[in-house]
């Protein structure tokens, strides 16, 4: 199926006002040629009309009956007074058929016309076209005689046929003249179309490159406002759009900056005490089998959620340092299965729980420690939500840039809700709501989604084909800083 492409606006006001031209143009040039037309025949048939009729009546006195040379002889007289226009002559008397042509009688002559002339004793015309196509006007006229105030026919009636060429060439002038000046016109109705197409687009310019840099944040554009029609206010009302925007986006700006600023502090205060912290639950912990039950019992609680505060304050301050743009690459030339294997080794996630597919000698330059952060984070995710074993795969493909590097982790559990997948990588986002309290700060995907970023690569959840949830990681076999 062929799609064409929308026109232009400038395109369509142009088009619109020569079409309002055109369509302008042809309706007077019609109306003119219209009128002209019945004006050039109306004075032509009028003057036909009269001059027969006056001719007829100069011959009204003549003696009856009439024979055929003096019926040659009153038609002859009337085609001497036939100019400017030429005229053919016909004359009937009884059964006499006079005529100047070679034939007694003409074709033109209408059955309609010869009954309207003998029927009603006055004269009748006629406009029609003869064989040739050339328009012709015909004219019936019955000569009569006046006794006591009365009109009596003679019986004589004469027809003129008068061809209107003349006429034609005329009217035939007219439309060429008209077909002529058409095209110039157009051009010169081109000149305001232009004209009208760049004031109007003008502003609607200046509005898309402020929308654009406005898009691009450049909240403090705004737009010259010009005259006072609805163009004007369109730039007034974005104007103002602009300045209401770019205040609502000061203020979140300046609301995220004290929010960052407040996580931050809170994190760098917390983590001196809770070092503090850790060290005594440490000491307790050894001496805890040698307390009674219950105190022992809280103690460990005390010490698991010492730990688990510890944990979310450190992630609270790694996303301060992503937050802050603060956050950088070290990075070194990795062999990617040693590095994978690591991982499972310091997390003691032995082959029962975690089975590996791992490429040799690849190598990769990227930063070990947030490559560990990475899988580490993903992995634990998976054993948390899914079920053992979890597979980790590791694969070279190659981009439009330079060769990827694609790490794949999934698990055999029950997948990911279709309405969770779009808030994975949520911050602080739980999948079930109900659960107040996790063994997690719910910033892990988070950092891992950072710590991809900044590495230039994607990462992405799915489920699988045959169950569970899966994990793509897509980034640079080598990343830059």
């Amino acid at each position: 199926m062929i799609r064409f492409r929308p026109l232009g606006l400038r395109t369509r006001l142009i088009a619109a006002f020569l079409l309002v031209a055109v369509i302008s143009a042809v309706s007077t040039a019609a109306f003119t040629y219209r009128e002209a037309r019945t004006a050039i025949l109306r004075q032509s048939q009028d003057m036909a009309v009269e001059t027969l009729r006056d001719q007829v009546e100069n011959l009204s006195d003549v003696p009856l009956p009439l024979d055929e040379q003096a019926l040659r002889r009153m038609v002859n007289e009337v085609v001497k007074r036939s100019k400017p226009h030429p005229w053919y002559v016909f004359a009937e008397y009884g059964s006499i058929r006079i005529s100047t042509t070679d034939r007694p009688t003409s074709p033109l002559i209408t059955p309609q016309l010869r009954a309207r002339v003998t029927a009603g004793n006055l004269g009748a015309f006629q406009r029609v076209t003869d064989a040739n196509g050339t328009p012709t006007l015909v004219v019936g006229m019955p000569a009569a005689f006046t006794h006591n105030g009365i009109r009596q026919p003679t019986g004589l009636v004469f027809y003129l046929t008068m061809p209107l060429i003349s006429e034609q060439t005329t009217i035939s002038l007219m439309v060429d003249a008209a077909r002529q000046g058409a095209l110039p016109g157009l051009a010169i109705a081109l000149v305001p179309a232009l004209i009208a197409a760049r004031s109007v687009l003008r502003p609607v310019r200046d509005m898309r490159r402020a929308t654009q840099r406005i898009g691009q944040g450049r909240l403090d554009t705004r737009l010259e406002v010009r005259g006072a029609d609805e163009l004007a206010g369109l730039a007034r009302t974005f104007n103002e759009t602009a300045r209401a925007l770019e205040k609502s986006v000061d203020e979140l700006q300046q609301a995220e900056a004290r929010a960052r600023r407040f996580a931050a502090d809170v994190s760098h205060e917390l983590r001196t005490p809770l070092a503090g912290m850790l060290a005594v639950t440490e000491v307790l912990d050894e001496d805890a089998e040698h307390l009674d039950p219950d105190t022992a019992k809280a103690l460990r609680l005390v010490s698991t959620e010492t730990g688990k505060l510890a944990v979310l304050v450190e992630d609270l301050m790694e996303i301060s340092r992503f937050d802050a743009r603060a956050a950088e690459l070290n990075l070194d030339d990795v062999d990617i299965a040693e590095a994978v294997s690591k991982t499972l080794e310091r997390r003691q996630w032995g082959p029962d729980r975690v089975t590996t597919r791992l490429p040799r000698d690849v190598r990769a330059r990227l930063d070990s420690r947030r490559f560990d952060v990475i899988l580490a984070n993903l992995v634990g995710n998976a054993l948390k939500h899914g079920e053992a074993p979890v597979l980790v795969s590791v694969h070279t493909t190659a981009g439009t840039d330079g060769d990827r590097l694609v790490v794949e982790v999934a698990d055999r559990g029950p997948g990911i809700a279709p309405e969770v997948l779009p808030h994975i990588f949520d911050r602080f986002f739980k999948a079930d709501a109900s659960r107040a309290r996790s063994s997690g700060s719910g910033l892990g995907l988070a950092i891992t989604l950072e710590n991809i970023r900044l590495h230039g690569g994607t990462v992405r959840a799915a489920n699988g084909a045959a169950g569970g949830a899966v994990f793509i990681v897509d980034m640079p076999l080598e990343a830059r800083e």
